[in-house]
C-alpha cells in the first residue's frame, strides 16, 4: 500500500474517512460533506460542485481520480460531470466532485452521502518531440467509430 497523507477539514469532522469495501476494490467511496441541516437539490439537467471535506497529498508520479458511482449512474442518472476527474499530485486544497444529474427526477444529495469513488493511479509523464514523423499504421488517421460499432457484425 501507498501512503497518502490526508486533512479532513472542520465541515467534513465525523464523516467516514474514504475506504476501500472489499479486498480487491479499485476505489474508495467519497462522502459529501454538506452541512447536517442542509442540502443540494440537482434538478434534471443540473449540475453542483458537492464538497468532501477531505484534502490529501499524493506522492510525486501519481494522481486521484474522481470517478462516478455506478449505482447512481443506473439508478439516478447521477454521475460526475468530468469523468474521470483528476486530483493532481501538487494539487493540497479540498477534493469536490461535480455531480450531474441526467436523470428525469430531482436527486437530493445530504451529509455523508456517498457521491463518487476516488482510485488512485500511477502517472508516466512524456516528452513531446516536434516534427517527429509519425510511423505508419493500419489504422493511421481513422477514429470515432472507424473500428466498428458493438452492434455490427464481423
Amino acid at each position: 500500500m501507498i501512503p497518502v497523507v490526508y486533512t479532513q477539514l472542520p465541515h467534513g469532522e465525523g464523516l467516514q474517512l474514504p475506504a476501500y469495501k472489499s479486498e480487491d476494490a479499485a476505489g474508495m467511496d467519497l462522502l459529501a460533506a454538506l452541512p447536517a441541516d442542509g442540502e443540494v437539490v440537482l434538478a434534471p439537467g443540473a449540475r453542483s460542485l458537492i464538497p468532501t471535506g477531505l484534502a490529501i497529498e499524493l506522492p510525486k508520479g501519481f494522481e486521484g481520480q474522481i470517478r462516478p458511482r455506478s449505482g447512481l449512474a443506473l439508478h439516478e442518472g447521477v454521475t460526475v460531470l468530468n469523468s474521470p476527474g483528476t486530483v493532481d499530485a501538487d494539487y493540497r486544497g479540498e477534493i469536490g466532485v461535480i455531480l450531474i444529474n441526467f436523470g428525469t427526477k430531482p436527486f437530493v444529495v445530504r451529509r455523508g452521502a456517498r457521491i463518487a469513488q476516488l482510485v488512485v493511479c500511477p502517472v508516466e509523464r512524456v516528452a513531446l518531440i516536434a516534427g517527429g514523423r509519425l510511423t505508419a499504421s493500419a489504422r493511421g488517421a481513422n477514429g470515432f467509430g472507424s473500428t466498428g460499432r458493438s452492434s455490427e457484425e464481423d
